[in-house]
């Protein structure tokens, strides 16, 4: 599954080399120049991995993640900077960001960075994951197979099944749930929702997928 990234950083030179260079290693970029526009992206996208410059203009990177982090966004975060104090290192951890580049870096280790982060996140899954009675499904290019043959999904639907296995055993609540399937200019739907999950469940099991009664669902592992 294409991971979004969130990039903030004002330099637009820097931004639009890292934005290519992210894409050609097939993830999904969106740039904000300012503290005000990543806030505006991280609320209206689902996004998956923030990397953030400290220095821009509005709201800092520093101030942008201590507000995202209040409003309870775990998403993982890695400051781009140039500050070099032990102190702004510090404080930047402090605020819950999750690694720290200094600039001028290499677009490879960057890299190495995104991939472990986004390894963590996503769990520790194998891209292909054996779901038992011939099933195997690929995170990464969203395919689920019946033995040799393909079994006839919507993108939804494989979104969702995507998310349930990089949360196995964990409930998931209606609000992450949407966040995920549906697009900022699209409007959430309980019966698609419910349609969703009953054709999960006709294809991987009743049993996989729990109901938990006005809240969300959990998928058993």
């Amino acid at each position: 599954m294409t991971a979004n990234i969130l990039l903030l950083e004002d330099d637009q030179q820097l931004s639009d080399t890292v934005k290519q260079f992210l894409i050609y290693q097939g993830y999904e970029v969106h740039c904000a120049y300012d503290g005000l526009q990543a806030q505006e992206i991280a609320y209206e996208k689902h996004i998956d991995l923030m990397l953030l410059d400290v220095k821009v203009p509005h709201m800092s990177g520093f101030d942008f993640l201590k507000e995202v982090r209040k409003e309870g966004v775990e998403i993982p975060a890695i400051f781009i900077t140039s500050l070099n104090a032990v102190e702004d290192v510090e404080k930047g951890f402090a605020l819950g960001c999750d690694d720290y580049i200094r600039k001028p870096f290499a677009l490879k280790e960057l890299l190495v960075r995104v991939e472990s982060l986004l390894k963590r996140s996503f769990g520790t899954h194998e891209e292909k994951v054996d779901l038992g009675d011939g099933l195997r499904f690929d995170i990464k290019e969203l395919i689920l197979m019946q033995n040799e043959e393909k079994v006839s999904l919507k993108t939804k639907e494989l979104k969702l099944l995507a998310l349930f296995l990089q949360h196995s055993n964990e409930l998931l609540e209606y609000e992450k749930i949407n966040e995920t399937l549906w697009e900022y200019d699209e409007e959430p739907s309980s019966g698609s929702l419910r349609t969703y999950i009953k054709r999960l469940r006709a294809a991987i099991g009743k049993e996989k997928i729990e109901t938990i009664k006005n809240i969300g669902y959990r998928f058993v592992g």
